[in-house]
Parts: structure tokens; sequence; C-alpha cells
């Protein structure tokens, strides 16, 4: 039986409030503080994860991809960061996340360089590039327990959707990408990502800190990764941010491709039109959170995979962009966001503290899993039928299929 914080002993809700005192903070660090270290972190490494997308198109045109090779080349970026998750999470709950958050940006910085430096020019370079370039992607598995032992658990839902939000880095990405290499060539968005990252690895080695609460686990990281699968939140969480951060990350990197594709739209005009989509399920990740915190996250999630539903219904039968058509994309963003911030605030509530970062490893590889199949079946289906409808389609079965689940096994797990 899960407790829900509202429903705790008075002695129990001092006991936490008492774990959490001003005076034992180490100097210089503040929940509010690391939170916003950890976000902006998340942002950067976001930004220079989601960089082969906006070009996508260009590349496209430059080395005669088909809509396949172009699918393949925004996924293996998403598929690398995914399963990176499962040890970097692991990592963190192990040497915490003020020496893993520098060590990722660090090493992203490597495919970053070579992308920007020649990797541009052939099919195989960019795919090599892709899979390094995945190391960014990690940081999510970093961030989740570094900011989640900062804050009680009443706050934790609100926190992590915060947290979360750094998932504009993609939007970042959208805006600036096509008109930096437009202005100053192909190499200047992954050179300029590169100085950015590398100020915040050393900025983030000098002012990121350990929660005084944070104890590092003492058992060895296999026995701590079966432990993991073994329970029944990992899974649960799993397959709902398979289909909610999943579903956000195939339409934020896919989105530019789609436009151009069905709706004939330039490559600017498309790249901002993604941009919105993604700021929208950005700024709804915080609202899912702290939805979550006040009504509790199955009910949240109910509502966004309805939404989802609807919109991935109305967009597979490729409606008139203005209006019907972006409408039911910024449903999908509004659904796909707080349902991501609801995921994570089933994990807070139900994952024990000291697996945080591991439970966070393998649910955070699912949705990026969940990203990275979508845009090779949109793909398929362009080279197939001409259309995406039918790959729009089935995320709505999918989508139905996760309200279900929720309304029935997750909801009786988290009662």
């Amino acid at each position: 039986m899960v407790t829900r914080p509202d429903e705790e002993p008075a002695d129990t809700r001092a006991a936490t409030a008492r774990s959490y005192p001003p005076a034992r903070f180490p100097a210089g660090a503040r929940p509010g503080w690391m939170l916003a270290l950890a976000t902006l972190g998340f942002a950067l490494n976001f930004w220079a994860w989601a960089l082969l997308s906006p070009l996508a198109p260009q590349y496209a045109d430059e080395l005669g991809l088909s809509s396949f090779q172009q699918s393949l080349l925004v996924a293996v970026p998403v598929i690398v960061g995914s399963l990176g998750r499962i040890p970097v999470g692991a990592l963190t709950d192990r040497y915490g996340g003020r020496a893993i958050f520098p060590l990722v940006s660090a090493a992203s910085l490597l495919p970053l360089l070579f992308l920007g430096a020649f990797g541009h020019r052939s099919l195989g370079a960019l795919l090599v590039g892709g899979v390094f370039l995945g190391i960014a992607g990690t940081a999510f598995a970093v961030g989740v327990p570094l900011v989640n032992a900062w804050f009680p658990p009443e706050r934790r839902g609100f926190a992590l959707g915060v947290f979360g939000a750094g998932m504009g880095g993609t939007a970042l990405s959208a805006l600036t990408t096509v008109q930096l290499a437009d202005a100053f060539g192909t190499s200047a968005p992954f050179l300029l990502t590169a100085g950015v990252l590398a100020c915040y690895a050393v900025a983030s080695w000098l002012l990121l800190r350990e929660s005084p609460t944070r104890r590092a686990p003492a058992e060895p990281f296999t026995a701590r990764l079966a432990a993991t699968v073994r329970l029944a939140v990992t899974w649960q969480a799993s397959a709902l941010y398979a289909v909610t951060f999943g579903g956000y990350v195939a339409l934020s990197v896919y989105l530019p491709t789609y436009l151009r594709t069905a709706y004939g739209l330039d490559e600017a005009d498309a790249a901002a039109r993604m941009a919105g989509f993604v700021l929208l399920a950005v700024a709804l990740r915080p609202v899912g959170g702290w939805l979550s915190d006040r009504y509790g996250p199955v009910r949240v999630l109910d509502a966004a995979l309805l939404v989802a539903v609807a919109g991935a219904a109305v967009q597979a039968t490729t409606p008139p962009l203005a209006p019907l058509g972006t409408l039911a994309c910024l449903l999908l963003g509004v659904a796909l966001g707080a349902g991501s911030g609801a995921t994570f605030a089933l994990v807070a509530r139900l994952a024990p503290a000291a697996s945080v970062g591991s439970v966070t490893g393998v649910v955070g590889a699912a949705g990026g899993l969940g990203g990275f199949a979508p845009p090779l079946v949109m793909g398929a289906c362009y080279d197939a039928f001409g259309s995406y409808g039918a790959g729009l389609a089935l995320l709505a079965v999918v989508a139905a299929t996760a309200l279900a689940f929720t309304a029935t096994r997750v909801r009786r797990a988290a009662a």
C-alpha cells in the first residue's frame, strides 16, 4: 500500500521536514539553485542531442537520402542516448550527479567537433557522429536522481517537472540550427554548441553539489540493476514513458521532415513550427508534475493520454494545416508534455530513494526507445503508401492502449 504524502502521519511529515534543514546544506547550495543548474545542463545537452534533426532535410538534398535513411539519421542519436541512460543512471546512483553531469557534458564535445569539422560530408560519417552524439541524451538519467534527492516527496513531482522542461533544448536546436547553418556554414551549429557545453562542463564541476540526504548504494551495479528490474514501478513507468516522452521525441525530431513532405513547408517554417510544438510540451511538463502532486499522477496520465488519442486520430487524416492540423499537433504537445511530467511524478512517488537513478535509467531508456521507432515507421509508411496517415493512426492506437493500462494496472498499483 502506497501512502500519499498528504496522508502521512504527523510524525512522519515532521521527520521529512527535519531531513532538509538549511543548516545541513553544503556551502552555497540550495535546492532551487541545484534545480536550476541541473535543468540548464539538461537543456544544453538536449540541444546538442537534437542538432541532426533540423538539418536532416538539407542532408537529404545534398546526399540524396531516401525517407528511410533520413529517418535513420535522426533516430540513431535517440537510441544510443536512450540505452546509455541505463549505465549512466546507475553510475549517478553510485558517484552522484556532481561528478557525472560534467563528465557527460565533456564527453559530448568530441562528436560535436567531429560533425562540425567533417562528419557532415557523408551518410556514414553522419551516422558515426550520431552514435556518439547520443551520449548527450544520457544527461536526463543524471539530473533526475540529483534533483530528486534535493526535494521532499510532496514537492518532487513539480521539481522533476521543472527539470524535465530542459527537454526544451530541442526547441533551441530547432530555432537556431538552420539559421546558423545558413548564415555561417554547416559547421557553425556544432561548433557553437561544443563551446557552450564546454563552459557548462566546467561550471557544473565547480557549482553543483550533492544533497545532504543522498546515500550512495553499497551494492554492485549488477545487483542494483537486478533489483531495479524487479520493481513493478520500473516497468509500469517504462511503458508509459515510452508512449509519452517517446511520442514527444519522435514528433520533435520528425516534425520538420513531416511538415516539409506532407504540407510543402520550407525548412525554416517547418523548424519554427516544430519549435512551437516543443515549447508547448516543455511548458506543460512541470504543469503535469504539479497537477500530479495535487491530484495524483494516474489522473493526470488518464487525461493526457485521452487527449493524445484524439490529437493523433485527427492528424492521421492529414487535415488542412490551418487550423485543424495545427490544433491537433498542439494538442499532442500538451498531452505528451503533461504525460511525461506525470510519469516521473509516479516514479518519484513509488521508487525507493536509493534506486531512483537506476529506475530513471531504465525508464529513460524506454522513453528514448519509444522515440526511436516512430520516425522509422513514419518513413517506411511514406515510402510504402505515399502518406503518413498509417503511422499517425498507429500512434493513436498505442496511446489508447496506454490509457487502458493506466486506468487499470497502474491505478491499482498506485492505490
